[in-house]
């Protein structure tokens, strides 16, 4: 005769099943935590290539940390032949239209944007996220913050903000001017 089933023994199973996923789980992380991390820093030294002007080092075992607006932003020194030719600025904004925008901002040591690269982002496709298309981004290279208005034109900025998706427009700005503004404060810093 089949033994019947208690709380106890059911709370017993469902206890043992779970341990056993989450022993699964934790042994598959273990096993592939070196090949995420190694993924991770070639995808950040890509972004980091993009952006910069022409490196013989490896920035991201250069990065630094800069404190702006209380937020961390992670920086990467670029050199060549042992001197800074550039900085490439891990910059995010919040006020994407559907949150959090990521973005590798890259500046020469006059001061020039040499390029911008979308890290990530979750904005509508075919809309907002015409930001990763030449279209939009290729408007910032060669350009200075100094001179070239990081806003939308619609906000009495240079930028022509992407068509029905102002919002995003505005965001992305809003990262590659928090990337100016650490940017400046690393020149500072080093002047001193």
């Amino acid at each position: 005769m089949p033994k019947e089933s208690t709380l106890r023994s059911m709370v017993l199973c469902l206890f043992l099943v779970c341990l056993a996923c989450s022993a699964l789980l934790g042994g598959v992380y273990v096993l592939t935590k070196d090949k995420i991390d190694s993924e991770q820093i070639k995808k950040t030294n890509n972004a980091i290539a993009l952006v910069t002007p022409e490196f013989d080092n490896e920035p991201s075992s250069e990065s630094l940390q800069v404190e702006i607006d209380g937020e961390q932003v992670t920086v990467y020194p670029a050199r060549k032949d042992g001197e800074v030719v550039g900085y490439a600025v891990e910059s995010f904004t919040s006020k994407g239209f559907s949150g959090t925008i990521n973005v590798m901002v890259g500046f020469d040591m006059d001061g020039n944007i040499v390029g911008t690269s979308v890290i990530s982002h979750a904005e509508t496709p075919g809309l907002g996220a015409k930001m990763t298309e030449p279209a939009f981004y290729s408007q910032f290279e060669g350009r200075s913050p100094a001179s070239f208005s990081l806003k939308v034109r619609k906000d009495g900025g240079d930028v022509d903000a992407i068509t029905a998706s102002t919002i995003t427009s505005r965001a992305y700005c809003d990262a590659v001017d928090r990337a100016w503004r650490v940017y400046q404060k690393i020149i500072v810093d080093n002047s001193k």
